[in-house]
């Protein structure tokens, strides 16, 4: 089980992130460390990182909210959530302290942009469902095989569960972005999963996807050699590490390793080719790819036109309880 360590947060809720492409909205942590603990997952390889097995949950951000947002000389058009761990955590104290937060700000009008890999539970999608104007989903889908997704990501949802959650999403009318990131090269790159991902998304409406190579650092690396335990995966993917460049991300001043830019300037014609005979638009990110990419790739959504407030009735109760019916409790437990 997940062992969750609670904390007073001390330093500002909202913060501004060196990502240029969430330069234009504040951004929320509501943990550090994150119970998806995906193998590639460049978060492990901060120094802050509580460690395998391990959440620190700020229990205290919705009441520094409180106090926070009225001293804000102009209040946010939205918020992004979460730049280095999901607010959609199988573990029960973070899915409510998300609820409470995304219904505080959406009572306020304020968006919320959430990207996740993990279950969305009934409650949550209520409280996006009924404010549909000011949210933009967006989901992370590395791959529709399920050998793929237990090797690298096995705490996160699965991969129909994301598929059903993207058809949910785009029905409600909501912003939805599906992000290929990371593409995993030698692993989820190849044509026909490629284009079987993308006749997925053309088939549940999507029109907008963002792409990006995985990056990588000396201490996920390790990770990944240490803990794949399918070995010719994990060397097809590694070796396109070995003489890639170290690249600095965009925004962040944080140098990464990447695959060489022939390799990514390949993978990325062949998804865009794939997606343009789907008729879904991609972009590929900028901040990780400042060697072949320009602009954003609005990971948080566009919030620089209007979006019409929802009605005071229409906001779904945030009262509503955390064993609300059809919301079964959601405990991560590990063997």
């Amino acid at each position: 089980m997940v062992q969750v360590i609670r904390v007073e947060r001390k330093a500002s809720v909202l913060t501004p992130s060196q990502l240029a492409c969430l330069s234009h909205v504040p951004t929320i942590n509501l943990t550090a460390g994150c119970a998806h603990e995906c193998l590639y997952c460049y978060a492990r390889g901060y120094s802050g990182h509580p460690g395998r097995g391990r959440v620190v949950l700020f229990a205290n951000t919705l009441e520094k909210l409180r106090q926070e947002l009225p001293r804000k000389r102009k209040r946010p058009a939205a918020v992004y959530f979460s730049p280095s761990c999901d607010a959609f955590q199988p573990v029960p104290e973070v899915l409510d302290l998300a609820y409470e937060v995304f219904a505080f700000l959406l009572r306020r009008g304020i968006g919320v942009a959430v990207l996740t890999k993990g279950r969305i539970p009934d409650r949550h999608m209520g409280l996006l469902r009924a404010n549909a104007p000011l949210v933009h989903a967006g989901i992370g889908l590395t791959t529709l095989d399920r050998h793929v997704w237990e090797t690298f990501e096995p705490w996160t949802a699965a991969p129909d569960v994301r598929v059903a959650q993207v058809r949910d999403l785009v029905r409600a009318g909501i912003d939805t972005q599906v992000r290929l990131d990371p593409i995993l090269p030698g692993v989820t790159d190849g044509e026909g999963t490629l284009d079987d991902v993308f006749a997925t998304l053309a088939g549940l409406g999507v029109r907008d996807a963002a792409v990006s190579t995985a990056f990588m650092r000396p201490r996920i690396v390790r990770t990944l050699r240490r803990d794949v335990r399918d070995k010719v995966m994990a060397s097809a993917l590694l070796s396109h590490y070995v003489s890639g460049p170290t690249l600095t991300m965009k925004g962040a001043g944080t140098a990464l390793l990447v695959p060489p830019v022939e390799t990514r300037r390949g993978i990325y014609r062949r998804v865009r080719r794939i997606a343009a005979r789907h008729g879904v638009g991609v972009r590929v990110c900028a901040c990780k790819n400042g060697d072949l990419a320009v602009g954003s790739c609005h990971i948080a959504g566009r919030w620089d036109r209007p979006r019409r407030a929802q009605a005071q009735g229409e906001l779904f109760a945030a009262e509503t309880p955390s064993d609300a019916p059809g919301d079964p409790e959601v405990v991560v437990e590990r063997t």
